[in-house]
């Protein structure tokens, strides 16, 4: 489907619907908006057990700890 086919069947709505596609719209976009940006919120989370382990070793404990092994 094209965006003009698009345009075309959003015209054919009703303005209520047409006002719910535009809602949805603006919310597909704020999300993408937000998966392109990158989370540091975790950095330093393993720094207790840097003196004890390597990275990898680190990585496969990670895996372990959350079950993903």
């Amino acid at each position: 489907m094209t965006v003009a086919d698009m345009v075309k069947k959003i015209r054919e709505l009703p303005p209520d619907l047409q006002q719910e596609v535009g809602d949805f719209i603006e919310y597909l976009v704020a999300k993408r908006g937000q998966q392109a940006k990158l989370r540091l919120d975790w950095a330093g989370g393993l720094r207790e057990f840097r003196d004890r382990f390597t990275s990898v070793e680190l990585q496969h404990r990670a895996l372990d700890w959350r079950g993903t092994s």
